[in-house]
């Protein structure tokens, strides 16, 4: 049995994981009583009892509960932005490589991705590695993500002034959002971001406009798709679309949700001889979060990549 602790289980990621947890034979949920969850003996002693414990804390907390952690053996991976930066920490986003997968199959210390960050990454790592992006690029990405996103205060005002918030709402226009610095370390790239929050509780589409002459080698949107197809053709949670999105539109529309309760994550290529547009569909609080930790899980106990996961 692996015992689980998740430091910070009442947020919208904790429960997430909690549910996904709950039904796992081969884990023990270890729950802290409700009246003792901020009392610092209690989550010192649970903490390093855990075989592994999940922090689903804003980041300085998520700071404070690492020192906690006496126990060489436990296994820590941060929900929050905190360590995602920390050279110390391996950052937990297996599909970008072997050697990342074998990093986290071996770490002690993993920080989850941003759902945002994984979404911009997953389209454009495999053409930075190719060469077909160079690495002083300058980028663009709008985002639309549900409203769960935003934790229980934003579901709360959404699920409760529902017809006010019907449109689409930019945010962090300060164009500083939390998610940049983790995919400049990870991308090399300064991107120029637009998040965009729709009025569905889960889903996202992260969406990437390029022109074939930003390209080296102004590679036609079909070799890109058969590049994309093959780098993540042995990841079990990463699938290219058809190009162009064949069969995957609603009346030339493109579902933001269909990823949701699951850890899929989805690649489209659309494009014509002069422009391309990469877009990755995928749950925001599941391999945007959630999913993406339990997957995060398996690697580092040797399980399964997929193990009760979809």
């Amino acid at each position: 049995m692996i015992k689980v602790f998740i430091d910070g289980r009442e947020g919208t990621s904790g429960l997430q994981i909690e549910e996904r947890l709950s039904a796992r034979p081969d884990v023990q949920l270890l729950s802290i009583p409700p009246e003792k969850r901020k009392d610092t003996l209690y989550r010192r002693d649970y903490l390093n009892k855990a075989d592994i414990a999940f922090l689903c804390l804003p980041d300085e907390a998520a700071k404070e509960s690492v020192i906690l952690v006496e126990n060489s053996d436990t296994i820590i991976i941060d929900a929050s932005t905190a360590h995602r930066t920390n050279p110390n920490w391996t950052y937990g986003l297996p599909e970008i490589s072997p050697e990342q997968r074998k990093k986290i199959s071996q770490s002690k210390r993993i920080a989850n991705p941003g759902c945002h960050a994984t979404g911009f990454i997953l389209c454009v790592y495999p053409l930075i590695a190719k060469g077909l992006i160079e690495p002083n690029s300058l980028l663009t990405c709008t985002s639309l993500t549900g409203y769960s996103g935003g934790g229980k205060s934003l579901i709360a005002r959404y699920e409760t002034e529902q017809l006010k918030l019907l449109a689409p709402r930019p945010y962090a226009l300060g164009l500083n959002h939390k998610h940049l610095p983790e995919i400049k370390a990870i991308t090399g790239l300064d991107i120029h971001f637009y998040p965009v929050v729709g009025a569905m509780r889960q889903g996202m589409l992260v969406s990437i406009p390029l022109f074939t002459a930003q390209l080296n080698g102004n590679p036609c949107p079909l070799l890109v798709y058969e590049l994309l197809t093959d780098w993540y053709q042995k990841c079990p949670f990463i699938k290219c679309m058809p190009f162009g999105g064949d069969g995957c539109l609603e009346e030339g529309f493109l579902d933001p949700s269909a990823c949701n309760g699951s850890n899929r994550l989805e690649l489209f290529v659309f494009g014509n001889e002069t422009q391309i547009l990469l877009i990755a569909r995928l749950d925001n609080l599941g391999k945007g979060a959630s999913g993406a930790a339990i997957q995060n899980m398996n690697i580092a106990f040797g399980l399964p990549e997929d193990l009760y996961l979809q």
